[in-house]
């Protein structure tokens, strides 16, 4: 079994808790999702980037750029759930006149307030699925770490296997170093950081909504517990560093700032 078809898929939503509307937000002159889709839309190796929404100005505004839109409910819990929901149509789409086979589809989940998206990530995520044998259900990247963030939780940390497979996933310092003080942790051991992105296989993603509840996902606010509790592999693999989310008023203001210096 080899991975045939990939494709992306932006889920976005205009009632964010913390900064309403903000997938719409101007970044140098264009709306933070367009900017995303377009960046999306760079990578080679992908069929087609589709926008998953439960906003008609989100569609709309998706369809008139060229990318195809699918409705979705808006009473979704988190961006794969989203694409979860409408996962057996994103495969028609990326597989076309052929009928779709799931295990030989990645489905790759980019956020829509990730404006400056490096579409090389996305093209290691093809790579990725292509290169291992058995294709994992999970594919995602990773960085190391700075020593000043190794102890912040709003960094989510990633335990790695020695063959890359990741362990678990936490906002806590992992792995604790035991008669150390803090501060020298990373003199003993490598922190990885998860740049927050998902290469699902196309059988895993359609059976999200089958996943037994995560009391880990709940504890530390990671969906990719639920994956790691149920028993999938996770993969995972290196890239340089991660990319801005927008999430509050001074992130935003900082994208803005990085649109206007580039």
């Amino acid at each position: 079994m080899t991975i045939q078809r990939s494709l992306v898929a932006v889920p976005a939503r205009l009632q964010s808790s913390r900064l309403p509307n903000k997938v719409m937000a101007d970044i140098g002159g264009k709306p933070m999702i367009q900017r995303v889709l377009e960046r999306c839309r760079e990578a080679s190796g992908v069929a087609t980037v589709v926008l998953c929404t439960d906003s008609d100005q989100l569609r709309d505004l998706a369809e008139g750029l060229g990318f195809p839109a699918l409705m979705t409910s808006e009473h979704c819990s988190s961006g794969s759930e989203r694409i979860a929901s409408v996962a057996e149509q994103l495969m028609a789409l990326a597989w076309g006149d052929q009928a779709p086979v799931a295990e030989e589809t990645a489905i790759i989940n980019v956020q829509g307030d990730q404006p400056f998206i490096d579409p090389a990530v996305m093209e290691g995520m093809v790579t990725e699925f292509g290169r291992l044998n058995p294709v994992p259900a999970v594919v995602t990247p990773v960085y190391r770490l700075h020593p000043e963030t190794i102890h912040n939780p709003n960094v989510v940390k990633t335990l790695l296997a020695h063959d890359g497979r990741a362990l678990y996933f936490s906002r806590s310092a992992i792995p604790h170093v035991r008669d150390v003080d803090p501060a020298d942790w990373h003199r003993h051991a490598t922190y990885w950081g998860h740049v927050g992105m998902y290469g699902f296989r196309g059988d895993v993603l359609a059976a999200w909504d089958q996943l037994p509840a995560s009391p880990l996902e709940d504890l530390e606010r990671l969906e990719q517990l639920r994956l790691i509790e149920a028993g999938h592999t996770i993969a995972s693999f290196e890239v340089s560093g991660t990319s801005l989310s927008v999430d509050t008023a001074d992130q935003l203001e900082q994208a803005r700032q990085m649109a206007a210096s580039a």
